[in-house]
């Protein structure tokens, strides 16, 4: 492989023993050496790993603003060094940070960061208030009330407060949520993107381990053992083992045999950031028209079909990972309502009318 076939930012340079190594070198990046021989899989699989890693992450600046003892920001900050903040997943911490951080920030009438409000001073009155506002929003509005709800509560555990006054809040009713792909919706977008699609493999994946997009962007071929699928839940750390089916390996087989260590890749060959892999599936759905569609609703199509093919609540559970019963009797309830449905009008016997049942007028 001449220098000008190395991937990008790749050089070749001599160590002090005199032999040759490459070099990933990139202004923002760590500077790293990929091991084997350009060509092999294994210099493949550490160029891969140096790209997966990214770059180096700057470090924040710090606030100039002093922190108000026994403020919501002093209540924020002691949560995050709690032992329970700290067995969250990176990515759960994220993005969990980010609606706190957001709430924190914003300003009441009087020009005031919520986060500098006293806790003993947050009132029911106060958070009606501020749900109420977000009338229009009612699923942000309910995620921000149940993580608010977690933060009074650790607040009373601290004995900061003696209750917890979001528990007394209502909560939005959003609907049904995410749309729930039918089989026709599946069928259509198999027509749209066959097999040996990058849009294809990631469907197959999608229905097959029913998770969140989160874990499908991390599925590598280290998921893939003795014919099983290894997904590690993102809500709960539930991990999940399951069976691959044939439609899931049909979709495998069909892409070329490529050194790059994750399952679903971009053109380039690179794994999809989360966000990225949602903007790039919602271009898919589009393009196989059917705009209603998402990659949850696949999650929620796989605990559908499933039900209807006749799956206890427990083994619904052991393959989205759901922790609450209920959640699964939802999707077998829903499945048995047409076969229920079915059943009660055969009950019903309808006797033909003769001519004594006819009165005189």
């Amino acid at each position: 492989m001449t220098t000008d076939n190395l991937p990008a930012n790749v050089r070749p340079v001599r160590d002090r023993h005199g032999k040759v190594r490459y070099r990933f070198r990139r202004k923002g990046w760590a500077s790293a050496y990929l091991s084997g021989e350009p060509g092999s899989a294994e210099f493949h699989r550490s160029y891969a790993e140096i790209q997966e890693r990214g770059r180096i992450e700057k470090a924040g600046v710090k606030s100039l603003v002093p922190v108000k003892p026994r403020s919501l920001d002093d209540l924020y900050r002691r949560m995050k060094r709690s032992a329970a903040w700290q067995k969250k997943k990176p990515a759960t911490q994220l993005a969990q940070a980010r609606v706190y951080d957001r709430f924190l920030d914003r300003m009441d009438r009087h020009g005031r960061r919520y986060g500098e409000r006293p806790v003993d001073a947050v009132t029911v009155g106060w958070l009606d208030g501020i749900f109420g506002d977000m009338a229009a929003t009612p699923g942000a509005a309910n995620d921000l009330r149940k993580k608010l709800k977690v933060l009074l509560e650790y607040a009373c555990a601290i004995e900061w407060r003696t209750s917890n006054p979001v528990k007394h809040t209502a909560k939005f009713s959003e609907g049904a949520g995410y749309h729930t792909w039918t089989d026709a919706e599946i069928a259509r977008y198999r027509d749209a993107h066959p097999l040996g699609t990058m849009a294809r493999l990631t469907l197959e994946l999608a229905l097959n381990t029913a998770a969140r997009r989160c874990n499908i962007a991390e599925l590598t071929r280290e998921s893939l053992t003795n014919g099983r699928l290894r997904v590690d839940h993102a809500k709960g750390n539930n991990a999940a083992s399951v069976p691959m089916l044939s439609t899931t390996r049909e979709a495998i087989e069909a892409l070329p045999a490529s050194p790059i260590r994750h399952l679903i890749v971009s053109e380039f060959g690179k794994p999809f950031s989360v966000a990225g892999l949602g903007n790039r599936f919602r271009k898919w759905c589009d393009q196989a028209g059917l705009p209603q569609c998402s990659m949850h609703g696949l999650r929620k199509a796989t605990a559908r079909m499933m039900a209807e093919a006749g799956a206890t609540d427990a083994e619904i559970m052991a393959v989205t990972g759901h922790k609450k019963p209920a959640t699964a009797a939802y999707y077998r309830a829903e499945a048995a309502r047409p076969r229920m449905a079915d059943s009660g009008l055969g009950r019903l016997v309808v006797q033909p009318s003769t001519s004594d049942d006819v009165q005189p007028e």
